[in-house]
């Protein structure tokens, strides 16, 4: 018998096994922060599954999520990703990576981790919503409306508080599985 799932994911193979093994674990490793904030950009405007179905790509074009590489990427490299019909080819996207790689290690040198930084907005706790219907759960908290101004301040590009907060879903510092689904509790 199927467990019972959030009703977004159902239906898709690739979908459900992301719900099913990543999406609301509690993430406190700085690589795979960049990570989900690298795909979280390149997501906005578009469905989540556009992005799954890349991802691989997305981590061989960027060096894996190397923030270090990253941030020192020559105009050569973003051109070249810019061609690239493996990712996203938005120049505007790209350029963001590249400058949130940036402001991404300026935050590890204040805060010592961007981990430190990223879940002292939730006092290091993930919070657990209480969501009956995924249709439900909000686009954005107060919380993410915070996190979107302060990343903005430091010079991050594509962070609006939508997609700051489904960032936010995606690396557990919030639980928005439905109270029915079996990672509810698990998460």
């Amino acid at each position: 018998m199927e467990p019972v799932r959030c009703g977004w994911c159902k239906g898709d193979t690739l979908y459900e096994a992301y719900h099913d093994h990543e999406w609301g674990v509690p993430v406190k490793d700085d690589e795979l922060l960049f990570e989900f904030l690298v795909l979280e950009t390149f997501q906005a405007g578009l469905s989540w599954i556009t992005i799954l179905k890349r991802r691989e790509h997305f981590r061989v074009a960027f060096d894996h999520f190397n923030y270090k590489k990253i941030a020192k990427y020559p105009e050569s490299k973003i051109l070249a990703l810019l061609q690239d019909k493996g990712i996203i080819r938005n120049k505007l996207k790209v350029r963001a990576t590249v400058t949130n790689a940036i402001a991404f290690m300026e935050i590890q040198k204040e805060f010592g981790s961007f981990s430190s930084y990223i879940w002292e907005f939730v006092n290091y706790e993930p919070i657990t919503n209480k969501v009956i219907n995924y249709k439900e759960a909000p686009a954005n908290t107060s919380i993410s409306d915070d996190i979107s101004k302060d990343l903005k301040k430091r010079g991050f590009k594509f962070v609006g508080s939508t997609i700051i907060y489904a960032f936010m879903q995606a690396t557990g510092m919030v639980n928005d599985h439905q109270i029915d689904c079996f990672r509810y509790n698990q998460v």
